[in-house]
């Protein structure tokens, strides 16, 4: 993990160096790379520091992490580059002049070299819980696809129900600044601090009530409460999302996409949680990887595309983004519902099998 935030930092701030597209492009690739070895690691630590008991509220106070940098993020870096933009040129020692949209990505990047320090300095690898196959060391990939093909029903459901309604997550996140811009005329800077204010403080909130729910739930004896709890947030985020749609009042519209984004993280750390508590100890950080590798694929890489498709080619005019997103919402959310809901049973028995 330490080295992959390393490379992250890295590559983040070459960015600021690219000279066209397929630098800009190798650059942010080596981006994805180094981000990708985080959730195999922790979910799989945080799986051995903590008892099923309090598994929920763990992992999602590991995920604050996502609310709170994304918040940081929006808001200052609408800010950065609202002051940035009106310089011309930076001269640099040894980088030489460069611009402000470049001298933004040195500014977020390279700090994340001291948090890999401050990682490798303070965080201890967990000893092993729980259910593990045998003694090995390692489980080799072939053979933990091999294990998911046998219980497809149970994983292949979770999987592929979270990952459709994720796309309508990662389309709140990525299209939510701009839902602002368009529909209420904030410039980038105003819609980076609302926005960010929604997701520190609404995505922080839905996260920690997710995990304290599911973890309540489950010590009742309910084994399959974290699917449970994902349903549910998908139930209440629909009306909430359709509603940014239909809305032209500035007020109701930051109210719907505050209780949108509440919801929308209510399955941050429970998606990946289950998981965890349906797979042998030695399998996973490897059933994480597919997983993360399942959901980015369909979620962020569909999700964010077809509100904009929905907006070029069904209602076809910019201002048309709240329509776009609730459309999306109105079909991916009982889509990615009824998936998960009809995998309840192979999942309740897959869970009872590792417990």
């Amino acid at each position: 993990i330490a080295a992959g935030v390393a490379v992250w930092s890295v590559m983040t701030a070459l960015c600021g160096l690219a000279r066209g597209f397929w630098s800009l492009f190798i650059a942010r690739t080596g981006v994805g790379v180094g981000e990708a070895t985080l959730a195999p690691g922790a979910y799989s630590m945080i799986a051995d520091y903590f008892p099923k008991r309090i598994l929920a509220r763990a992992l999602s106070v590991y995920m604050i992490g996502v609310t709170l940098g994304s918040g940081v993020a929006y808001m200052l870096g609408g800010a950065v580059v609202a002051y940035l933009e009106d310089i011309d040129q930076v001269v640099l020692p040894l980088l030489g002049s460069m611009q402000g949209w470049q001298l933004t990505f040195f500014i977020v990047g390279l700090p994340g070299i001291l948090v890999s320090m401050l990682l490798v300095a303070s965080v201890r690898e967990p000893r092993r819980r729980g259910v593990g196959l045998d003694s090995a060391e390692s489980i080799p990939l072939a053979e933990v696809v091999q294990y998911l093909w046998q219980r497809r029903l149970a994983f292949a459901g979770h999987i592929f129900g979270i990952s459709i309604f994720i796309m309508v997550v990662y389309a709140l996140n990525l299209w939510g600044p701009t839902y602002f811009i368009r529909i209420f005329g904030y410039s980038p800077a105003e819609a980076g601090w609302v926005f960010g204010l929604v997701m520190i403080g609404a995505g922080t909130a839905g996260l920690l009530l997710a995990g304290s729910v599911a973890d309540a739930w489950m010590q009742r004896g309910t084994q399959d409460a974290y699917v449970r709890t994902i349903l549910l947030s998908i139930i209440c985020i629909t009306p909430c999302v359709v509603t940014l749609g239909f809305t032209t009042n500035e007020m109701v519209g930051i109210v719907a996409m505050a209780l949108a984004v509440f919801f929308s993280a209510c399955q941050g750390g429970i998606a990946g949680g289950t998981l965890q508590l349906m797979t042998p100890n030695r399998m996973r950080g490897q059933v994480i990887v597919i997983y993360m590798l399942v959901a980015n694929l369909i979620g962020l890489g569909l999700g964010p595309t077809v509100v904009a498709a929905a907006t070029d080619y069904v209602f076809g005019y910019d201002e048309a983004i709240g329509k776009s997103i609730a459309l999306s919402a109105a079909v991916m959310c009982p889509l990615g519902g009824l998936l998960l809901w009809r995998s309840l049973p192979a999942i309740r028995e897959q869970l009872e099998e590792q417990s």
